[in-house]
């Protein structure tokens, strides 16, 4: 295993195809968006992660690693393409399925080909079906089959945004061969740069693991966030009562915030629950409260609106998280969407994490302002992301105006 290949570049591929390149293999990052090629084979990411451009000056300068928008013959092919689900919330596997095709016509007898991307339960065996479908000429493994001509695993990424580097390298993996051979090739593979326990089982395990992981967190975060409106209707200091309540040795009630957000935590529960429906009641129901969240949110926004005529509304952050550029599926986008068109006030923006607004706000007719012009002149301050740069915000700004802070930044 020298020349890999890992398809799409987004906030899991790029960073594991830099990491992989610094242990020694040659890489191909593949993508289709030649902008982020360029971009890469600049020594530049395309996305804010902490290290991940020195990296990429290192691996991309020594000629470990280079970009393109075409695949290439490889020893292994890392699948990494986003996995995101059509109406009706059921998993969408068009990305994956675009990925087999390519990389179909250059499988050799000796190749691995891993699906990082977080799948539905089967998913691997379905990549299984259109590579064999492509390559007749090949013997493609089958879950319970003899072993075929190549490996083919499901090994999921466990990452946290901010944090990627260290934890491609440092944390375990689980490792779902579709056959016996299948896993032992990719233990053998990650092996060269993840310093974290391989863990070794079968694809529908590795599938369902993914999805229990982010689907614990959904529903412990889903506790919080139902606290969080019983409070307020109490009048009772939510953070105050998790505070005290976690003195308890055994209870640890995670923070709420805008809702849920990511492309993890905020899709990945939505599989379960098409894969199980009958079954997965906790899991939907956890879902439904922090989808709800935003127009919880949204709704005490009005009701400090309603002191003002035609107030300014300043929205601070879009991300889905605190200082990370990551919008996808974020919250915080949703609520000023919504604000917006209920058309209470003038809406201004301030997330210091990005250049160019997502398409839903510039459609909209909104725009990015620094933090000081946000706030210069608004009526009311919504804090949605807990960014550190807002901290800065000081106590004149935030006496002039109502603030409501959704996401604990003024705790």
């Amino acid at each position: 295993m020298t020349q890999i290949s890992v398809l799409g570049l987004g906030y899991v591929g790029l960073p594991s195809a830099a990491v992989f390149a610094n242990s020694g293999l040659t890489v191909i990052g593949v993508d289709v968006d030649e902008m982020v090629v360029e971009t890469i084979n600049s020594g530049r990411a395309h996305i804010v992660e902490p290290g991940l451009d020195a990296l990429l000056q290192k691996v991309v300068g020594n000629r470990s690693l280079r970009a393109s928008t075409q695949v290439e013959a490889s020893d292994v092919f890392v699948i990494a393409v986003p996995t995101p689900f059509k109406e009706g919330k059921a998993p969408d596997l068009k990305y994956v399925k675009s990925a087999a095709d390519m990389i179909a016509p250059l499988l050799a007898s000796g190749n691995l080909v891993i699906l990082e991307s977080t799948s539905p339960v089967g998913a691997t065996e379905q990549l299984a079906g259109w590579l064999q479908d492509a390559r007749p000429d090949l013997d493609i493994p089958e879950m319970g089959s003899v072993e075929g001509d190549i490996g083919l695993a499901y090994c999921p990424e466990r990452i946290l945004p901010g944090n990627v580097i260290q934890e491609v390298v440092e944390n375990d993996r689980v490792i779902g061969g579709i056959t016996p051979n299948s896993s032992a090739m990719a233990v053998q593979f990650y092996q060269h740069a993840v310093k974290g326990e391989c863990h070794v089982t079968n694809s529908r395990t590795a599938e369902l693991c993914k999805l229990s992981e982010n689907s614990f967190r959904d529903v412990n975060i889903a506790f919080a966030n139902e606290l969080s409106v019983i409070s307020a209707k109490l009048g009772v200091d939510v953070y105050e009562l998790i505070a005290l309540t976690n003195r308890h040795p055994r209870v640890n009630i995670l923070q709420p915030g805008t809702g849920v957000g990511g492309h993890c935590i905020a899709v990945d529960p939505w599989f379960i629950v098409d894969t199980a429906p009958e079954e997965a009641r906790l899991i939907r129901t956890a879902r439904e409260v922090n989808d709800a969240k935003p127009h919880w949110v949204v709704d005490q926004v009005v009701r400090l609106a309603r002191d003002f005529d035609n107030p300014v509304i300043a929205c601070m952050g879009l991300a889905y998280k605190p200082n990370v550029d990551d919008l996808r599926e974020s919250p915080s986008v949703e609520v000023v969407q919504i604000l917006h068109d209920l058309n209470f006030g003038q809406i201004k923006l301030s997330e210091p994490y990005v250049t160019a607004l997502p398409q839903s706000l510039i459609d909209r007719g909104l725009q990015n302002h620094d933090i000081d012009s946000a706030i210069a002149d608004a009526d009311i301050i919504v804090f949605l992301t807990a960014h550190d740069h807002f901290l800065r915000i000081g106590e004149e700004a935030k006496t002039n105006a109502q603030i409501f802070d959704a996401c604990g930044l003024t705790r």
